[in-house]
């Protein structure tokens, strides 16, 4: 069992009393006759009275969802649980309506090394939304139709994601540094009718051509009707829409109102085999998700918020929870350590924001690069910081307090793709204890489970969520019957969400993750299937097999061993290595190239053929031979054996 650590940050009591937590819990005691004294009270009400607590959501927030014709929740069941049935609203009209109220404030500061700054106000955000949907609309797109796009973190992206969401259209989105077959293996499932990209952008001082990558994926889909280019490598091919013109009219914006359940976005997140897992939300999960997330991170208009994120995250989509709240967003999409390591944290200090976000391993590698932001810098404004991607460990709690700000209110999040939202969070209330997260999200009904499905508390354990949240997934594109869906989160307990992370629930409520606990790869905040990687690997001629496991784990620099089989006549040269990185770089992209490459003679392979990836994972994280993998059901027993003197070898460094 963890003993309770020390504490770090308290907020006085009229800090606690100004939050937006006590705001709520004033308002149920006050319209719900629901007094509740503690924190852990509020959250088991929450995940007992489910139709309850999401109907608050909705009346605190004053969402602009019609009433359901039935029950808010229909069914309790995983999956296939129906929320707020006979609803309708419009996910873009709920955050434009803050273009009404306050059309004349800044809606969006973006710093991009392509473009430089950019600011839009309310109502300038709102006219060019307008005017791509109109023209979105006249290209044939309505509701249910695929959008994709290849386009950076920037205004661009948002614009053209309201714009579809306006009109009932499904969304999706890369970024310009993922590779070709990267973006192909997910697009083509989705079969869209317009591409949306941006040929080329500007990193760390160095312009990148994507011209050939955007051509060749629409080559790749044989379903597009349009094509709308942002041109930056190169002048205006012929064929595609110019950018510059989507946004040039001047109509008024005319949301679409769609059921509780509509697809919003498709967003992809890996398993260990395969092609990416296709992941569709709803525009109504997506908007009571994002309530909920503003509520723990406690963001609200007149707030200027940041998270750092690619395109690519799952944390690009969370940032428009800060902008449903009439907040600033400021987007940076420039490369964190150029020139020097003060450039993200100059923009935080020139900007005033008053809420940043970023992976834990940003402020690990400023803690590493030796940098103290608050020697030089003036964040006054900033009242918290918030963390996600990977655990972060004591050492970077400790350091954000010295070497950030004595007195900011620090609170790591960790939620997922899959559910486009958080399990675990901050609650501005609550003390914050060094290497712990705060509290289980209200709504989250989230438990450490042992293998045989009992509860834990103070061991390490399975995220599970045993009631239905409204933002898990709809479903996944293409997946008959569920059978990948069920197959992805269901199947170890049937019924009850796993969500494949370790989890300890500390006596005292906080949380603490140790990192992934299947075989998903996940880099900086970015989660990828090793099949992707394998596809990569196993298409050059010198490489017979591989493996590939990630070593994330609480206090530990995130560590990707590549093992390689060779061909034969082949060797593990620098210049195998620079192809075999070269090929990761291309297909998949630069951020899951391995630490390391190990030749061994085989991969451990299970009798029916399959990867043991989680048993080497578990080995390589100090797990004891004999417990990680039964050698009777491997095909090839003897193939563990390297694996056993590389793990001794690495664990005793």
């Amino acid at each position: 069992m963890t003993e309770s650590r020390p504490i770090l940050w308290s907020p006085s009591p009229a800090e606690a009393s100004r939050t937006r937590m006590a705001h709520y819990m004033d308002w149920l005691r006050k319209t719900r006759d629901l007094p509740f004294v503690t924190y852990h009270e509020l959250w088991e009400w929450s995940i007992t009275d489910l139709e309850g607590f999401w109907q608050s959501m909705i009346d605190f927030f004053d969402l602009k969802v019609s009433k359901p014709t039935g029950p808010v929740l229909s069914s309790h069941q995983m999956p296939g649980a129906k929320w707020f049935e006979g609803s309708t609203l419009n996910y873009a009209a709920q955050i434009l309506r803050h273009a009404e109220s306050r059309p004349d404030e800044v809606a969006l500061i973006v710093q991009s090394e392509t473009f430089g700054r950019t600011q839009l106000s309310w109502a300038e955000l709102a006219r060019q939304i307008a005017s791509v949907a109109a023209n979105l609309r006249d290209m044939g797109v309505g509701p249910g139709d695929r959008v994709a796009a290849i386009l950076p973190n920037t205004e661009v992206a948002l614009i053209a994601f309201l714009a579809s969401a306006s009109l009932g259209a499904i969304w999706s989105l890369c970024s310009p540094d993922m590779g070709q077959v990267a973006i192909l293996d997910r697009f083509r499932q989705i079969e869209p009718k317009v591409l949306i990209a941006q040929d080329g952008y500007t990193h760390q001082g160095r312009a990148f051509d994507r011209r050939e990558l955007v051509d060749n994926t629409a080559a790749g889909l044989p379903t597009l009707t349009h094509q709308i280019r942002v041109p930056v490598a190169g002048t205006m091919p012929a064929g595609p829409h110019a950018w510059a013109a989507m946004i040039a009219d001047e109509v008024a914006l005319a949301p679409v109102d769609v059921a509780f359940d509509h697809p919003l976005w498709v967003v992809y997140s890996s398993g260990t085999t395969g092609t990416p897992k296709p992941i569709v939300h709803g525009h109504g999960g997506a908007l009571l998700e994002g309530a909920l997330t503003a509520l723990h991170l406690d963001v609200a208009g007149g707030d200027r918020f940041c998270w750092m994120t690619s395109s690519g995250w799952i944390m690009w989509n969370a940032q428009w929870a800060a902008l449903s709240q009439g907040a600033t967003v400021a987007m940076f999409d420039a490369a964190v350590n150029h020139p020097d390591m003060s450039a993200l944290w100059r923009f935080i200090a020139a900007e005033r924001l008053t809420y940043f976000g970023a992976g834990a391993a940003y402020y690990t590698a400023t803690m590493k690069a030796g940098f103290r932001p608050n020697d030089s810098l003036d964040f006054s404004a900033l009242r918290s910081i918030g963390s996600t991607g990977s655990p972060l460990s004591e050492d970077a709690y400790a350091w954000i307090f010295d070497a950030v700000k004595s007195d900011v209110w620090l609170a790591p999040i960790s939620g997922g793709t899959d559910i486009a939202g958080i399990f675990v969070a901050g609650n501005p209330m609550l003390p914050v204890r060094a290497g712990e997260m705060q509290c289980r999200v209200l709504g989250n009904a989230v438990f450490a489970f042992d293998e045989e499905g009992n509860r834990l508390v103070g061991q390490v354990g399975e995220l599970v969520c045993t009631e239905p949240l409204p933002s898990m997934p709809l479903f996944f594109w293409g997946d008959e019957g569920n059978k990948r869906l069920i197959g992805s989160y269901f199947e170890t307990y049937p019924g009850i969400w796993r969500h494949g992370d370790w989890i300890e629930i500390t006596e005292d409520g906080g949380v603490i993750i140790y990192g992934r606990s299947d075989a998903t790869i996940n880099r900086k905040g970015l989660r990828m299937g090793s099949a992707e990687i394998y596809r990569a690997v196993e298409g050059l001629p010198e490489i017979q097999d591989s493996l590939v496991v990630d070593l994330e784990y609480l206090g530990r620099d995130s560590f990707m061993p590549l093992f390689v089989v060779l061909a034969a006549g082949a060797t593990l040269d620098e210049a195998l290595k620079s192809r075999i990185n070269g090929a990761i770089k291309e297909a998949v992209s630069a951020r899951f190239q391995p630490n390391e490459i190990v030749q061994v003679a085989a991969i451990p392979r299970t009798l029916s053929g399959k990867k043991l990836e989680v048993p080497v994972k578990k080995l390589l994280l100090g797990g004891d031979p004999d417990k990680v993998i039964n050698r009777d059901s491997m095909a090839n027993p003897d193939s563990f054996d390297p694996f056993i003197a590389y793990a001794e070898k690495r664990n005793a460094k």
